[in-house]
């Protein structure tokens, strides 16, 4: 009875989308979907993972937490993987608002790329359950809730520029690279493997060099 009501309550203030189709009940980041139990099960994912780690995120622990039946969840997210991606895209949508904003116009294509580089960083170091709970494979590669198309605008904006850095190289590989490389320096940095193996966990040399091996040093400031 208890979950009747619940499914009864979240009709009521969404129009009663409930499923994978309904266009909707897909944004897990704002939007129609953002209202009721729904909503409510995102949002205290989104706390969970920052309080204890992408391994607290079970189904029963949200149901928990958001004060509702274990099973209650799967009117509105059918599988695990719907519901992490949910919470997921919420990352992806903090990290792109964190991005857009230490992204400067005006500034050169290089200066703009070690802004994002920088916004990236600081976001893994910031939000570490949230960042590993995005980039999961078992995630990205279910297609959960469009979450690939998701994560893909920053990685393409990022390639414009290094485009515009390194004109004549294929830019896609280049990106592919210096993001393979700022998810390892985030990676060693949050498990302390930079610290045991170099004696500092500062990101900012290991940028630098990162962004002189696959753009070429920077000019000099006058």
């Amino acid at each position: 009875m208890r979950e009747e009501a619940e499914d009864h309550q979240l009709h009521g203030s969404d129009g009663g989308g409930d499923g994978p189709g309904d266009g909707g009940a897909l944004d897990g980041a704002g939007g129609p979907a953002d209202d009721g139990l729904r909503g409510r099960l995102v949002r205290v994912g989104v706390e969970l993972v920052d309080a204890e780690g992408a391994r607290a995120l079970t189904l029963r622990e949200i149901a928990r937490r958001a004060g509702v039946s274990h099973g209650a969840p799967r009117r509105h997210f059918p599988t695990h993987l719907d519901l992490l991606s949910a919470i997921a895209r919420r990352g992806f949508a903090e990290l792109g608002a964190r991005a857009a904003a230490e992204d400067r116009e005006t500034a050169a294509p290089r200066e703009r790329i070690a802004l994002l580089a920088r916004a990236y960083l600081d976001f893994a170091a910031t939000r570490t359950g949230m960042y590993e709970l995005m980039f999961r494979h078992d995630l990205l590669e279910s297609g959960r809730l469009g979450l690939r198309e998701t994560s893909l605008p920053l990685f393409a904006h990022l390639t414009g520029l290094v485009a515009r850095v390194r004109p004549g190289a294929d830019p896609v590989v280049i990106t592919g690279t210096l993001w393979a490389n700022l998810h390892g320096i985030a990676q060693l940095r949050h498990w302390g493997s930079l610290r045991l193996a170099t004696g500092g966990d500062d990101p900012a040399p290991f940028l630098t060099a990162a962004l002189d091996a696959h753009l070429g040093p920077a000019e000099p400031t006058r």
